[in-house]
C-alpha cells in the first residue's frame, strides 16, 4: 500500500472525549482518543465489545445520538474541523466523501427494495449527472466487483434471497458507490466465511492501491488486522491502550491487554503426521460408509430447490437452483459434528431443516428409531422439541419484551410439563452451570453483554431437553475472549448431557477444536467429509485446501 507522506493527514482525531447523558447522570464513553489517518492508509481499531470502537466511527460520521455529548478534543477532516461545520456541510460529506460499512447487513438494507435498486439509488445520489442506464451499469459493476455471482440475474432479488455473507457484500458495494475518500468499515467481514473474507480484504486492499482511499477498519478479529492493516489502535473501556505499526503490535505488543487478546485468538493446527484414510472411514459416519455403532441421527437424500423469482422461470428467464442436493449424513449420539462452507452453500438451510424450522420436498431424517417427514413443518412432523437451535445473533433470537427468567421458564414448559417452583429452580440451576449470575434473571436482553446473551440462548436450548442441538455460527459475533469461553462451555455441556450437536461455522480453527468430524458443503452438496484430523491434514480436495489456505497465516500453526 502506498501511503502519502503529506504534512496534513486526511483525518485527525485529537484528545476526543465523549459522554452519554441519562437521567442517572453522565457516563464517560471515550477518553482522550487520538489518532491520524493518511491517504492510502488502512488503520485498524481493535478491542472487545464496549471498548468504544464503533463510537469512534460514528463520531467521525456524525451519527451519534443526541444524548452523546463531546466533552473534549477535535475531529478534523481534510484540514477542517467537523464540529465547526453546519449540518448541511456534514451531510454533504457523509456518504460521499466519508462512507460506512456497518456490521448488521440486515438493518443496512431495505427489505422492500431489490438489492440492485439500492445500489443504483446510491450511485445516482452520488452522481446526479448519470442516466438510469449508466447508473444500473455502474451498480452491476459494483456487484460483480464485490463477488456477487451472476449480478445481472440477482439484480432484482431482495435482501432475504441472499445469504448473510452475500448481503454484507451488497452493503460494501453501496459504500463504494460514491468513490469516497474514507471508508469506515465496522466489522465488515464478521459474517463472512474464510474465502470470502479473504476476497473482501483483497478488495479493500486493491481499492487503497488503485484509488488512494483511506480505511478505518473496526474489528475484534486479529486475523483481519494482521492481513490488511498498516497501523493498529487497540482500545479498551473507551481509552487507547496502544497504537503502532501492525507488525510491531502483533510481534511485540507493549501492553498486557493486547497480549491477552492475541493469546485468545484460536489457532488452526495442521498436523504434520499422516492420517490413514481407512481410519478416517472407520471413525467418521460418512455418506457411503457402513452404519457405525451408536448411530443416532441419519439424514438421507435431503434435497431442496429455490425457484427463480416471479414468473420468469416459465419463460426461461431463470432456472431453479439447488439449495441442497442429496445430503446424506450419519451421526453418533453425544458427538459434535462440524459443517463448514461458504455463504450460500446450504449450511444454515440444512440446519433449519434438521430443527424443523424449514421443509424439504425430498429426503428423510431419522432420530433413533423415529423417522420424520421433512416435507412437513417441525410442529406437524414432530421434529420441533426434539431438536433445538442456537442462532448466530443472540440479540435477534431473544424476545426483548421478556425477562431472562421468563425466556428460560418458557423453554422449560416447552420441553416438559413442570410446576412453577421447578421452573424457577431449573432456570437458576442452569444459570449457575453456565456461569451466569442469578440476578440476571430479572433483566431484559438489552441489559446483557453479547457473551451473556449467547449463554442465555444456550441455556434456553438445553432447558427444552432436546436430543439434538443445531448451533448456527454461535460464536461469530463474539469477542475472542468470550468466544473461547463459549466454545469450552459447549464442549463441556455436550459431554455432560450426551446431546448430539451439529456445529455450523465458517471459522475452521473453532471447528477443529470443537468437532470430531467435519462435513464441507459447497453449492448445496457435500464436497468433502471426514474426521477433523483427516480433513485438516490429509484431505486433497481442492475446495477444502482452498478454505484452509484462506485462513490468516499468522494464526495457522
Amino acid at each position: 500500500m502506498i501511503i502519502e507522506t503529506q504534512k496534513s493527514p486526511l483525518l485527525r482525531v485529537e484528545n476526543l472525549g465523549l459522554c452519554h447523558r441519562s437521567a442517572s447522570g453522565p457516563t464517560a464513553i471515550l477518553t482522550d482518543v487520538t489518532f491520524e489517518l493518511r491517504r492510502g492508509e488502512i488503520l485498524g481499531i481493535i478491542g472487545e465489545s464496549g471498548a468504544g470502537k464503533s463510537t469512534v466511527g460514528n463520531a467521525v460520521l456524525g451519527l451519534l445520538a443526541p444524548e452523546f455529548q463531546q466533552t473534549s478534543g477535535t475531529i478534523e477532516f481534510d484540514g477542517k474541523a467537523l464540529d465547526a461545520m453546519t449540518a448541511g456541510e456534514r451531510e454533504a460529506i457523509r456518504g460521499r466523501r466519508i462512507s460506512a460499512i456497518f456490521q448488521d447487513h440486515t438493518a443496512s438494507l431495505d427489505p422492500l427494495m431489490s438489492v440492485g435498486a439500492q445500489v443504483e439509488e446510491t450511485v445516482l445520489s452520488a452522481n446526479t449527472a448519470l442516466s438510469k442506464r449508466q447508473a444500473k451499469a455502474k451498480a452491476l459493476e459494483l456487484m460483480a466487483r464485490v463477488g456477487i455471482p451472476e449480478p445481472a440475474r440477482r439484480y432484482r432479488n431482495y435482501p432475504h434471497q441472499f445469504s448473510g455473507g452475500q448481503r454484507q457484500r451488497i452493503v460494501i458495494a453501496i459504500a463504494l458507490a460514491a468513490s469516497p475518500d474514507i471508508i469506515i468499515a465496522d466489522e465488515p467481514t464478521s459474517a463472512l466465511d474464510a474465502t470470502v473474507q479473504k476476497q473482501i480484504l483483497e478488495l479493500l486492499r486493491g481499492l487503497v492501491k488503485e484509488s488512494g482511499v483511506s480505511i478505518i477498519l473496526i474489528t475484534h478479529d486479529m486475523g483481519v488486522v494482521s492481513e490488511v492493516t498498516d497501523r493498529v489502535l487497540v482500545m479498551r473501556h473507551g481509552q487507547m491502550v496502544e497504537q503502532d505499526a501492525t507488525a510491531s503490535v502483533l510481534d511485540a505488543p507493549s501492553h498486557d491487554y493486547t497480549r491477552k487478546l492475541l493469546a485468545a485468538v484460536p489457532r488452526l493446527f495442521i498436523p504434520a503426521g499422516p492420517v490413514d484414510a481407512r481410519d478416517n472411514a472407520r471413525e467418521c459416519s460418512c455418506p457411503g460408509q457402513p452404519t457405525v455403532d451408536g448411530e443416532f441421527l441419519v439424514a438421507q437424500d435431503v434435497s431442496k430447490q429455490f425457484s427463480a423469482p416471479g414468473f420468469g422461470w416459465r419463460f426461461g428467464a431463470g432456472k431453479p437452483g439447488f439449495a441442497l442436493s442429496n445430503i446424506r449424513m450419519r451421526l453418533p449420539r453425544g458427538t459434535i459434528t462440524g459443517i463448514v462452507g461458504e455463504s450460500g452453500s446450504g449450511k444454515t438451510t440444512f440446519g433449519r431443516i434438521i430443527a424443523g424450522l424449514d421443509t424439504a420436498p425430498a429426503g428423510r431424517i431419522a432420530i433413533g428409531e423415529n423417522v420424520f417427514d421433512v416435507s412437513r413443518n417441525g410442529r406437524r412432523s414432530g421434529l420441533l422439541g426434539r431438536v433445538q437451535m442456537i442462532f448466530q445473533d443472540p440479540s435477534v433470537s431473544l424476545n426483548p419484551r421478556m425477562t431472562i427468567a421468563e425466556t428460560l421458564s418458557e423453554s422449560i414448559r416447552f420441553g416438559v410439563k413442570t410446576r412453577p417452583d421447578d421452573e424457577r429452580n431449573g432456570a437458576a440451576e442452569m444459570m449457575d452451570r453456565l456461569g451466569l449470575a442469578r440476578n440476571l434473571l430479572s433483566r431484559h436482553p438489552h441489559q446483557l453483554s453479547g457473551g451473556q446473551k449467547q449463554r442465555v440462548c444456550i441455556a434456553r436450548a438445553l432447558l427444552a431437553r432436546p436430543e439434538i442441538i443445531v448451533a448456527d455460527e454461535p460464536t461469530s459475533a463474539l469477542d475472542v475472549s468470550v468466544q473461547a469461553e463459549i466454545v469450552q462451555l459447549l464442549k463441556d455441556t455436550i459431554a455432560d448431557e450426551a446431546v448430539t450437536m451439529i456445529f455450523i461455522s465458517h471459522d475452521l480453527a473453532i471447528v477443529q477444536e470443537m468437532c470430531s468430524s467435519v462435513y464441507i458443503f459447497k453449492d448445496g452438496r457435500i464436497e468433502d467429509f471426514g474426521t477433523a484430523e483427516f480433513i485438516f491434514s490429509q484431505s486433497n480436495n481442492p475446495y477444502t485446501r482452498a478454505l484452509i489456505n484462506a485462513r490468516p497465516r499468522r494464526f495457522t500453526c
